[in-house]
């Protein structure tokens, strides 16, 4: 007997601190100043580049973002430091990624009427993990006092989507119940933030969907029409940290490779299309035309190709509310930013109608969810 899975809570949880364009620039122009300062011999020479200066146009322009949240904005904002400075937290304490999956996951839980009773497995799906076992998943677990299982996965800026697509598959098939999906998402962390190509993109966030059988929902629910994943591997965005760095002496000179790397150009250039029809095919075979879409839910990495995939699947200029962007409050959270986008832009769409969650970015990787509202 195959189940229906339905969205029917998903909940935020929104650091108290966050970074203005402003402010922003005003840090890494002061850190290119003191680069150049140091290095004025070698640039002199021709050996080094100078460090350009950033400002509030470039960073509007190049990507849609005005602010973003953070957990630590003191290191990120001190020229000398440039990344956040958060405390070193023993054993016995909870990790900061589950202290904040905690609250998106209570705030989902409430929203569908449940407690943790309900569920029946967690699921902690993110783009960077803070250790690599014990599971995070299994502390998220274990804090909200849920019998059963948990695991985590990674699937980049797809997590969210990927994750989803797990939890249905469960629920449909009858060997769950009910499962949490939970984004813990620090990007700030993993983020260079003294390189002006890309200090501006990302922001930290948690959030948190609850997947659960139709007919168990107490209130309006999503019901989980189709899910579809897809990858083709790319270097074009990479991060190059793990347990075997230092097994290579020579890579522990710089940080660089170890946060977030990428080819701006070329992943525009490549992903774009790849979502597109990705989108249009899972329509395709689903039997759904662009009419039948009142609203896409996109990853938030960038509000120019947000524009450019929106136009591709409606088949003209979204109007306004049909493809909400969140990008300019929290800039790019990996793979929190299509969860955001749902949570706060779903709950007045009527009976029957239909909108697709995508989330995309390295692997290539590109998750959609297909779901239908019902009252």
């Amino acid at each position: 007997m195959a189940f229906t899975p339905a969205i029917t809570g998903t909940g935020v949880f929104t650091p108290d601190q966050s970074i203005s364009n402003a402010e922003l620039v005003e840090a890494f122009n002061a850190y290119a100043d003191l680069y150049n300062a140091e290095h004025a011999d070698a640039i002199a020479a021709g050996e080094v580049e100078a460090k350009e200066h950033s400002s509030e146009d470039f960073i509007v322009k190049a990507s849609g973002i005005e602010s973003r949240f953070v957990m630590d904005k003191s290191g990120i904002l001190d020229p000398t430091i440039m990344h956040p400075l958060l405390r070193q937290r023993s054993d016995d304490e909870p990790s900061i990624m589950a202290e904040m999956a905690l609250e998106a996951a209570n705030k989902a839980l409430a929203q569908a009427g449940k407690t943790a009773a309900d569920v029946d497995a967690v699921i902690c799906a993110a783009s960077n993990l803070e250790r690599a076992y014990p599971a995070v998943a299994i502390e998220i677990q274990e804090l909200l006092g849920i019998e059963g299982f948990a695991f985590d996965m990674n699937v980049a800026c797809s997590s969210a989507t990927f994750g989803i697509q797990a939890a249905a598959d469960m629920v449909r098939s009858g060997s769950i119940r009910s499962a949490l999906v939970v984004n813990p998402e620090i990007c700030s962390a993993h983020l260079e933030w003294r390189d002006r190509d890309c200090h501006f993109i990302f922001g930290d966030v948690a959030t948190a969907t609850l997947i659960e059988r139709a007919e168990d929902a107490k209130g309006a629910y999503f019901e989980i029409k189709s899910t579809r994943c897809g990858t083709a591997f790319s270097n074009n965005i990479r991060n190059n940290n793990g347990y075997l760095r230092r097994s290579r002496p020579d890579g522990l000179a710089d940080r660089r490779d170890m946060q977030f790397m990428q080819n701006g150009r070329k992943v525009f250039k490549e992903v774009l299309p790849m979502v597109s029809k990705h989108i249009a095919d899972h329509m395709g075979d689903e039997g759904v035309e662009a009419t039948d879409l009142k609203r896409l839910w996109l990853h938030q990495a960038n509000k120019t190709m947000n524009d450019f995939i929106g136009k591709k699947v409606l088949g003209r200029t979204p109007e306004p509310g049909e493809q909400p962007n969140i990008l300019q409050d929290y800039a790019n959270t990996s793979s929190a930013g299509s969860i955001i986008a749902f949570s706060k832009y779903s709950n007045d769409l009527g009976d029957g109608d239909k909108g697709i969650i995508c989330s995309f970015g390295a692997g290539y990787s590109v998750g959609s969810v297909l779901v239908e509202r019902h009252s």
